[in-house]
């Protein structure tokens, strides 16, 4: 019996997810374990496993596209097996045609074709090809350059490798095979370029005819695709193989002057418009007289293109102050910081205490410890060990609300805020008050560099009780934090200022640091929270208490 598979729940607060990638294709066998997609969530990108052993008879998302949890992304059964009834039944619910959809799958009692994916375009093409596409490596890249091949015609090829560094629109990045075998056919030459989706190589077992499947791939994409005026060359092959004259139909390259376009890579052209550079005065070192990067980066105007630009200078003045704007589409930890923090602010009744912290005692106590020991301890660490000390002796604070009563922990799991390329995360320190300020800073150490990597696993970030915020590094000295639902109360750790203080009625230099504490007055009152704060206080200024 054909089994559904559903979008996965893979976080506590995951509403939807994206498929950043398939690992199967519809036809294709599975088995429990395998790797089925790659999964985007509010967090992090987790790899996804079957559940059931048959085969991939059906898609329902495709790569890229948000759906809601337990919305239906594949079907697993039996080879041939009839799924249009749970294709109906899906259709029914949901007011969609998602088997006459673009999500390229085809029911298995409608036909016994497979659906052209990146993987295969048809039954002559063998299963143990690979067709390897030029990757969309940014949201604006529409064609890349192939900077470099790190393998050639012939090499063996592992899942991981570097196949080539490929030059967007925004950098030169390096791109991995997905499959194990060997490069039989690499269709972009060094310094080329192809638009999103072009053949860029093909993998194999090593044995089969590539000439017959290049003859496939374009029987395929011209019966398939309209042909373009203007095409670019896709299928050279920058080794000395014999495949590049089996190709049928070699595609024109059509030069700059024949059409006025002016040949630039992606890069190229982002650089000019940064600087202010006309691409029509730039002379191309690359393939066919292509501008690259170093060209636009070496440029000197020449008196000729001095003269000419002093002539444009009024249309210039005109365009260089011209409004302008983006949009970007939300990632999925976008929308969720965006849900939970306004849901947070508009639910929780805020407020905020602030105390300054005399650091001098810290700062010796920090340098005599990182002297001592291998493992450095940051300011950050003893915040986090200070914390779970107080909250030891002020359990009011350690607690969350729950709507029809309060829930008090005995575990004490500080959130520690990290900032990531696309938004901000919260791995979590467990046990914090049992650990070492060694281990404290080794775990944070680590759970960081995981979520940077966008490596985290959902046990990673949940089960925070209270949840420490730090922009000191940034020079920031205070600010308030919005409260991470349930919990009753987070901490903003402002950077360690050098101010005159009074000491023993002297004005001396000192070193200061404001804290700030947001709290939800359904379950933390003001003098609770202050009554924490001096604990917190003073277990910074003398760190040694944390040692008793």
């Amino acid at each position: 019996m054909a089994q559904v598979v559903k979008m996965p729940k893979l976080s506590d607060t995951m509403t939807e997810g994206v498929i950043v990638k398939w690992h199967k294709k519809v036809g294709d066998k599975v088995k429990s374990g395998d790797i089925l997609a790659e999964i985007e969530t509010d967090k992090a990108t987790m790899e996804f496993e079957s559940f059931y052993d048959g085969v991939l008879l059906h898609i329902g998302v495709p790569e890229k596209k948000a759906v809601p949890v337990d919305a239906i992304i594949a079907i697993i059964g039996k080879e041939g097996e009839d799924i249009q009834a749970i294709l109906n039944a899906s259709n029914g619910a949901s007011n969609t045609s998602t088997s006459s959809s673009s999500t390229a799958t085809v029911s298995a009692s409608s036909s016994n074709k497979s659906a052209v994916t990146s993987t295969s375009s048809s039954s002559t093409i063998p299963s143990t090809v690979h067709i390897v596409k030029m990757p969309k490596l940014s949201d604006t890249m529409t064609e890349g350059v192939v900077a470099k091949w790190h393998k050639k015609v012939g090499d063996k090829v592992k899942s991981g490798d570097i196949l080539a560094e490929i030059e967007t629109d925004k950098a030169t990045m390096e791109f991995e095979s997905f499959y194990d075998g060997v490069l039989l056919h690499i269709g972009v030459g060094e310094k080329q370029s192809a638009p999103v989706d072009a053949l860029l190589a093909i993998i194999g077992k090593g044995d089969e005819d590539v000439s017959a499947i290049l003859r496939q791939i374009q029987n395929t994409s011209t019966t398939s695709i309209p042909t373009e005026k203007t095409t670019t060359s896709a299928s050279a092959n920058v080794s000395s193989s014999a495949v590049v004259s089996n190709i049928s139909s070699p595609t024109t390259t059509v030069s700059s002057i024949d059409t006025g376009r002016i040949k630039a890579s992606p890069l190229a052209k982002k650089l000019a418009k940064e600087k202010g550079i006309d691409l029509s005065q730039v002379k191309g070192t690359g393939e066919n007289g292509r501008i690259t990067k170093r060209d636009i980066e070496n440029y000197q105007p020449s008196i000729s293109s001095t003269a000419t630009s002093t002539s444009t200078v009024a249309s210039m003045a005109t365009t260089a102050y011209q409004e302008s704007f983006r949009d970007e589409e939300l990632t999925q930890m976008r929308k969720t910081i965006a849900r939970r923090l306004t849901e947070s602010k508009n639910s929780a009744p805020h407020y905020y205490l602030t105390i300054d912290v005399d650091m001098d005692n810290a700062i010796a106590f920090r340098n005599t410890v990182n002297q001592s020991q291998d493992v450095k301890v940051s300011f950050n660490d003893i915040v986090v060990k200070a914390v779970a000390m107080a909250l030891r002796k002020h359990p009011k604070i350690n607690s969350s609300w729950l709507g029809d009563k309060i829930r008090y922990y005995n575990h004490i799991h500080i959130g520690v805020a990290v900032a990531i390329d696309d938004g901000l995360i919260v791995p979590v320190v467990r046990f914090a008050d049992q650990k070492s300020l060694v281990q404290i800073s080794l775990e944070s150490k680590e759970l960081a560099k995981k979520a940077k990597e966008r490596k985290l696993q959902p046990k990673d970030w949940e089960g925070n009780t209270f949840t420490v915020s730090n922009l000191g590094m940034f020079g920031i000295s205070q600010f308030t934090s919005i409260i991470n639902s349930p919990e009753s109360c987070i901490l903003s750790v402002g950077a360690i200022r050098q101010v005159p203080v009074v000491k023993n009625n002297q004005v001396v230099p000192g070193n200061v640091m404001t804290l700030t504490m947001a709290c939800d007055h359904r379950t933390v009152d003001g003098a609770t929270g202050a009554a924490f704060l001096q604990t917190l206080k003073s277990y910074l200024e003398n760190p040694v208490l944390m040692l008793i």
